[in-house]
């Protein structure tokens, strides 16, 4: 997008151990085990975390094929957590080798790793789980829709074209959107094609029969480590897919009963953020040059010396789920994915996480992160898939 349309769009933007020894064994590429249980999935984002504050196109021609609506969503035991998509089986979040789901505790510690801690206020501030219930509302996440071939597909208005990808969108009135349908802020849909493994986000999606409109929208091949063209953004401030990023609670359930850890990074936001992205990132929204400030898709670590058998007890309710995001946390990490509030992490709405675990999640120090260079993995600037290599281990 245009300059001036990328500083719009950026001040709007802001308004998983179960045992230690699960984390060990943690890996990239890793043999495919059974699923977690459960669900629709379904959405949070820019706007979203400020609502969690502590206190506080052209299509194609011819005739649509004929609708079908979203069904609710059971995953099976035998689907991969953070490899494969709950709902969608068949379909891998992306190739096993993509940087979403390598294993990144053993790389070296990026040089402005204590700045960007810095920036990011983490002497004083704990991760915030920007998921949850809400009380007698929608609850707080990001929802996933799953469809077929069969879902009539439409054309779409988009205010930012230009770096969109036109569609046509499998987009109707069954679509889940972010906060629900009267929502304000981010108004993220995220639509999964189970047929075909193809993946649609949309931001500032809004469904009407007679002109459906989002501000922009990505379509993504998840059998493929392809990004989008350089520089172009997608329903995600940093030009990345949303959906490998998101925690769903039925991933740490099923951890928590097999003892297998999730093979998946989280998407997180900053308040401020330098005008500019390193890889796996294409797209910035930065408020200025500074190299103090973290840039679009800097991967940050829980560090090895942090005490994760000793979080909580096991006996105490969700302490075994909260050790199993941690154990996330150290070997996969967070990748800086938008503008929102520091530290704020995103997760999935359905099925809904309880209040226990989320205030347990609250307890995260900041200053127990680092940021890690993940460049040495880039296998091409122009695609996803991350190879390790003498130097540069994956864990």
């Amino acid at each position: 997008m245009r300059p001036m349309q990328r500083r719009e769009r950026s001040r709007a933007f802001r308004r998983l151990i179960a045992f230690a020894s699960v984390a060990a064994v943690a890996g990239c590429g890793a043999a495919a085990a059974p699923a977690p249980a459960s669900s629709h999935i379904q959405a949070s984002g820019r706007h979203a975390a400020q609502r969690h504050r502590p206190a506080a196109g052209t299509a194609r021609r011819g005739p649509l094929p004929k609708a079908a609506s979203a069904r609710p969503v059971r995953v099976s035991h035998r689907q991969v957590p953070g490899t494969t998509v709950p709902g969608a089986p068949n379909c891998p979040m992306f190739p096993a080798d993509n940087i979403w789901n390598t294993d990144i505790s053993k790389l070296p510690v990026a040089a402005h790793s204590a700045a960007w801690l810095r920036s990011m206020n983490s002497g004083s501030t704990y991760l915030h789980p920007d998921f949850g219930r809400n009380a007698g509302s929608y609850p707080y996440g990001i929802p996933v829709t799953i469809v077929t071939s069969a879902h009539r597909l439409v054309r779409i208005h988009f205010q930012y074209a230009a770096e969109t990808d036109r569609g046509p969108y499998p987009f109707g009135p069954d679509t889940r959107i972010e906060g629900g349908r009267t929502a304000g802020g981010d108004r993220h849909a995220l639509i999964v094609n189970s047929s075909a493994c193809t993946l649609y986000e949309l931001w500032e999606a809004r469904y009407s029969a007679a002109r459906p409109r989002a501000g922009s929208g990505a379509i993504w091949n998840l059998r493929s480590d392809a990004l989008r063209p350089a520089g172009w953004t997608s329903a995600d401030a940093a030009g990345l897919p949303i959906l490998p990023g998101l925690m769903e609670f039925g991933q740490v359930q099923w951890a928590v009963r097999t003892g297998r850890p999730i093979r998946h990074a989280i998407r997180f936001t900053a308040e401020r953020t330098r005008s500019a992205y390193i890889w796996p990132a294409r797209h910035e929204a930065g408020s200025g040059g500074s190299l103090n400030l973290p840039p679009m898709g800097a991967r940050f670590r829980l560090k090895a010396t942090f005490n994760i058998a000793g979080f909580c007890r096991n006996s105490a309710p969700y302490c075994r789920d909260a050790k199993v995001v941690l154990a996330e946390m150290e070997h996969y990490g967070l990748i800086l994915a938008d503008n929102g509030s520091n530290w704020f992490f995103q997760g999935t709405a359905f099925p809904q996480w309880p209040d226990g675990l989320v205030e347990l999640l609250k307890r995260i120090p900041a200053r127990a992160f680092q940021a890690v260079n993940t460049s040495c993995l880039m296998v091409s600037r122009n695609s996803g898939q991350a190879r390790a290599h003498p130097g540069c281990p994956v864990g």
